[in-house]
């Protein structure tokens, strides 16, 4: 069973504390939702386990090994926006297909993984369509579709239904938490909206 653990985070901004010794562990196939307000460090907590930036002190783990000092690109970990950072020239098959691109994988493999990515989010048939032409809710599982595509080991998703309406993100909460369960794998949540915490995370 795949797990991170995070052990005594300290990170400064400007010269003030932003994360003061968090401490968390997320096995497989478990949920975990930070729950906090804008400005609170959870976005910089996801940035550090992704290696995108490091802390100032305190380790992180994957299965036992610590990761702090291993670069981001050798984690495979997915990260998943708030704006979804879609390719507008590129239609959906492509955009979920760029990262698959980047790491120079067969085209047989890559049109594979993208098909599987699209029935994993129940948009099977949208290969050709361009993003532009989508409603938010349709972006955002094409957005959760190319995170889930390359197979990481981690998934963390940084306020993912934000940018969508209230009835459009309630519609979709608990069909993101069957999405994300059917993966199998550690997910790291965040929100500031704690009763979508409560229905999507386990914890």
């Amino acid at each position: 069973m795949n797990r991170l653990e995070l052990i005594d985070i300290h990170k400064e901004y400007e010269g003030k504390s932003l994360l003061d010794g968090v401490n968390f562990a997320v096995g497989s196939g478990e949920i975990l939702c930070l729950l906090g307000s804008s400005g609170s460090g959870k976005s910089t907590i996801l940035r550090i386990i992704a290696g995108i930036e490091n802390p100032d002190s305190g380790s992180v783990y994957w299965n036992g090994v610590e990761i702090k000092n291993q670069p981001a690109y050798r984690r495979n970990f997915g990260l998943m926006f708030q704006d979804y950072a879609l390719f507008p020239h590129l239609n959906v098959a492509e955009n979920i297909a760029f990262g698959l691109r980047m790491r120079r994988l067969p085209r047989v493999e890559i049109n594979h993984k993208v098909a599987r990515a699209l029935e994993r989010v129940n948009l099977e048939g949208f290969a050709e369509r361009r993003v532009t032409d989508l409603s938010g809710g349709e972006q955002q599982r094409i957005a959760l579709a190319r995170a889930l595509a390359p197979d990481p080991q981690l998934l963390m998703l940084d306020e993912p239904l934000a940018a969508l309406d209230r009835s459009l993100r309630v519609e979709l909460q608990s069909e993101l938490r069957a999405v994300l369960h059917s993966a199998g794998i550690p997910v790291i949540y965040v929100t500031h909206d704690q009763e979508e915490a409560l229905l999507i995370s386990d914890r």
